[in-house]
């Protein structure tokens, strides 16, 4: 699992409108909420996503971008987004490279099933690319309003 201090794990992957979404690119312009969700248009999914998307014009002011991370495909986060009027990056990690680099595919258990999914987990990045806080099992409800606190403390 990652740690605040440590350095936030570098990636390259596409969002709706299948374009490359680098983080490396974003170092030294802005601070970033990373956060990951298992399945676009579920419930909680969709809380999150718009409580973030409420608050983007507080978060553009605290020059923090938010990016939401799911293994959904490009599609499927376009017609999320278009759904709901999101405004927030979310991009496709389809194979789970990204997911395993942050600690957040693990095995979950439902319905006394177990099988390998995201937990959903929320990390916060400076414009050094260094974690301030690494969330993990967080619940959907809230963390918006709680992240935003903490970008604006940095």
């Amino acid at each position: 699992m990652l740690q605040p201090g440590d350095q936030a794990p570098d990636f390259s992957l596409p969002n709706a409108d299948m374009e490359r979404v680098t983080l490396a690119e974003r170092i030294g312009r802005c601070s970033c909420v990373i956060y990951f969700y298992p399945k676009d248009d579920t419930p909680g999914c969709t809380i999150e996503a718009l409580e973030f998307t409420d608050l983007q014009s507080e978060f553009d002011a605290a020059e923090t971008e938010v990016i939401g991370i799911s293994r959904d495909s490009c599609s499927s986060h376009g017609a999320f987004r278009d759904k709901f009027g999101l405004s927030i990056q979310l991009l496709s990690d389809a194979d789970g490279e990204v997911c395993e680099a942050y600690g957040v595919w693990r095995e979950k258990e439902a319905h006394g099933e177990k099988r390998m999914g995201i937990m959903r987990s929320t990390f916060l990045v400076d414009k050094a690319g260094v974690i301030r806080q690494a969330l993990y099992g967080v619940k959907p409800k809230g963390q918006a309003a709680m992240l935003l606190e903490m970008a604006r403390a940095l």
